[in-house]
């Protein structure tokens, strides 16, 4: 018997890039603070945080495999905050011009029944052309990406703002990192290729 596979998001993106995996999920939306603590690193930050909203699933299931995840943007070791105004990203992503923003995506399975999560942290940079003003202003105008840290939609418009990326798994800048995601499900006896015959 395989078991159920729960989101702990309502982010579409990462909902839709969960049904790569061609395996049926439950989701829910977390409420947790994520407020950092004052000597959390990033990383640190963003592993608790994860694991935090996988964790919140015991309120909502009885049992199953919960898939948090978490991330955070990172420009000279300063974690980027949303813009929230136009003039804000157009300073956020002037800054970034010709330079590398490093992603940190802290992703955590936790089965309900044991009690047992692995967290992890997958990291992913993203280089930037180097833009004139009018190139941002127009994307800006286009995307309008004022709830988005970093000010730029990866998944949309966003990707012709940048020169290379570089990880693992491009998944992983859309805020899932499927690749390792099937690494940490194996660890709970989950194969995703053959568990739909199971």
């Amino acid at each position: 018997m395989k078991p159920t596979l729960i989101l702990a998001s309502s982010s579409p993106f990462r909902q839709q890039l969960l049904t790569k995996f061609n395996l049926p999920f439950e989701s829910f939306s977390p409420d947790i603070d994520e407020t950092p603590f004052t000597t959390e690193t990033p990383e640190q930050l963003v592993a608790r945080l994860s694991e935090q909203k996988a964790r919140e699933a015991i309120k909502h299931f009885d049992e199953g495999l919960v898939i948090g995840s978490d991330q955070v943007a990172l420009f000279s070791n300063t974690i980027l905050g949303k813009p929230h105004t136009k003039e804000n990203a157009i300073k956020q992503l002037s800054a970034f011009s010709g330079h590398t923003v490093t992603f940190l995506t802290g992703l955590s399975v936790f089965d309900i029944k044991s009690g047992k999560a692995i967290t992890t942290v997958v990291p992913f940079d993203v280089t930037f052309k180097t833009l004139t003003f009018e190139q941002i202003n127009a994307y800006c105008d286009a995307e309008q990406p004022y709830n988005c840290a970093g000010s730029f939609k990866s998944e949309g418009l966003g990707i012709c703002l940048f020169e290379k990326l570089s990880g693992d798994d491009p998944n992983t800048l859309i805020g899932l990192p499927l690749i390792t995601l099937t690494k940490l499900l194996a660890e709970f006896g989950v194969d995703v290729l053959t568990c739909r015959n199971t």
